[in-house]
């Protein structure tokens, strides 16, 4: 690898690594979405079999939906939640690699200051 473009890689990989922390951002708040439906839902349902609230077969099957639907994104949003933080630790591990590859020079104390 060129010397050169080190930190020109360095620069896309921290782009990188900050659109997946965007990512997990967004996946925090589909999972607490899905949670809130679910939880919303399976109340309606044992409202109504309870007799809290009167039976509507429209607002039953609407419950029904928030519960599977909330369990389906639930699901497929972890799976994309641990793909993308497996992403990122990748993405770490390359930027840390590409740092150390670096050649940094040694200042020397007792070089004279010139101000």
């Amino acid at each position: 690898m060129d010397r050169s473009d080190t930190p020109a890689d360095i620069a896309r990989l921290e782009a990188r690594i900050e659109a997946l922390q965007e990512a997990i951002a967004r996946c925090r708040k589909i999972a607490l979405a899905a949670k809130i439906a679910i939880g919303a839902g399976a109340a309606w349902l044992v409202l109504t079999f309870v007799g809290a609230v009167p039976f509507l077969p429209a607002l039953l099957f609407a419950s029904l939906a928030a519960v599977i639907g909330g369990v389906v994104l639930l699901g497929s949003n972890s799976t994309t939640w641990t793909q993308t933080e497996a992403a990122l630790a990748a993405s770490e591990a390359m930027r840390r690699d590409l740092i150390e590859q670096l050649e940094f020079r040694v200042i020397d104390d007792d070089a004279p200051f010139l101000h």
